[in-house]
């Protein structure tokens, strides 16, 4: 019988990264929806939803919809391609656009800057009895800074009080008028065709009535 001396030792496993999800319970925040893994939670005016970011942007004097989109993001990240569908839509860009604060940063207000587009957006949420929604948000750069201050200077008079005019009745026609309130379909790609599907139908009255 042969023996090898000294013994060999037996090499540990080299150790790895550890797992992102530990074993175990999950945690009591985690979430995920099993039946939409696509949506996410959503704050609301009603409280919290699972759900998409549906975007719409409108023409002033007609209130048709020139551009949509649909997002599983925040409205940051809506501003560009709005402005790229309304490009591709109408064959031009918008000379000023009104948003509110959700669209309000840095970047976006650069993008603006950028294309020559006079825009009104919010740097924070409108109080009752305020004259525009100039309240102190997250986002505090020069651009945003220089934008409270325009707002706060036109008062009453400033271009962002149609933005009210123009969107919230848009949106009030297709949640009580036609009743659409919630997606039917499910995945982020389904749900954006239907959101264009329901931006042509609003168009479609419109025109409708219009030629009446």
């Amino acid at each position: 019988m042969a023996i090898r001396w000294p013994p060999r030792r037996r090499r540990r496993p080299a150790a790895g990264r550890p797992p992102k999800s530990p074993p175990g319970p999950p945690a009591d925040k985690a979430q995920r929806n099993f039946t939409d893994p696509d949506s996410r939670i959503l704050k609301t005016k009603e409280g919290f939803i699972q759900g998409y970011n549906a975007q719409a942007a409108l023409d002033r004097a007609q209130q048709i919809i020139v551009a949509h989109g649909l997002s599983n993001g925040t409205d940051q990240d809506q501003l560009s391609p709005l402005l790229d569908a309304i490009q591709s839509h109408t064959g031009r860009q918008p000379k000023e656009i009104s948003a509110d604060a959700g669209s309000c940063s840095e970047a976006n207000l650069e993008v603006l800057e950028g294309r020559g587009i006079r825009g009104d957006v919010a740097t924070g949420r409108q109080r009752h009895g305020q004259a525009a929604a100039t309240g102190r948000g997250r986002q505090q750069g020069p651009r945003v800074r220089a934008m409270r201050q325009r707002l706060g200077r036109g008062g009453f008079r400033s271009r962002y009080r149609f933005r009210k005019q123009i969107v919230e009745p848009v949106f009030g026609q297709i949640k009580q008028a036609r009743g659409f309130r919630q997606f039917l379909l499910r995945g982020l790609t389904a749900v954006r065709h239907e959101w264009a599907l329901v931006c042509t139908a609003h168009n479609l009255a419109k025109l409708t009535r219009a030629l009446a």
